[in-house]
């Protein structure tokens, strides 16, 4: 199941807290959070904050347990932009922004598969000697 949170309006360009997101993208929500813990990135603060909503709305609202959650996509898009104007030399005007951001995380449970271990190829060549062979004859050789 996926469960998703959104952070808006955030004081942060988007460019910026998209190199905070594509660090932690496909990760584990714990080793994603770790990550962006001591990130010297100040966007991953941000990220981190919409990856912990959408955990908690994983938690909370759909009984999904925080160990098997992963973190499916993170999403920044662009918000609107704040133009301000300072005023500069010979009575003219320079025009500045102030971006924002949107980020939105997509979790989703995927519990723990444990793979199924194929056969030892030593230990089926061991098993597949020729007739007359024992199992101290092998040894005593090498």
């Amino acid at each position: 199941m996926e469960v998703l949170a959104r952070s808006k309006y955030i004081r942060r360009t988007a460019r910026k807290a998209r190199l905070a997101a594509d660090m932690v993208r496909g990760m584990r929500v714990s080793e994603a959070l770790a990550q962006l813990e001591y990130s010297p990135k100040h966007a991953a603060r941000d990220v981190a904050k919409a990856v912990k909503s959408a955990a908690a709305n994983a938690e909370h609202n759909h009984n999904l347990d925080r160990d098997d959650l992963w973190l499916k996509t993170v999403v920044v898009d662009e918000g609107p932009t704040m133009k301000r104007i300072r005023p500069v030399s010979r009575g003219m005007a320079h025009q500045y922004f102030k971006r924002t951001c949107h980020i939105t995380a997509i979790v989703e449970d995927r519990p723990e598969v444990v793979p199924a271990r194929p056969a030892r190829r030593r230990q089926a060549a061991r098993t597949a000697r020729p007739a007359g062979e024992t199992e101290a004859a092998v040894e005593g050789e090498s």
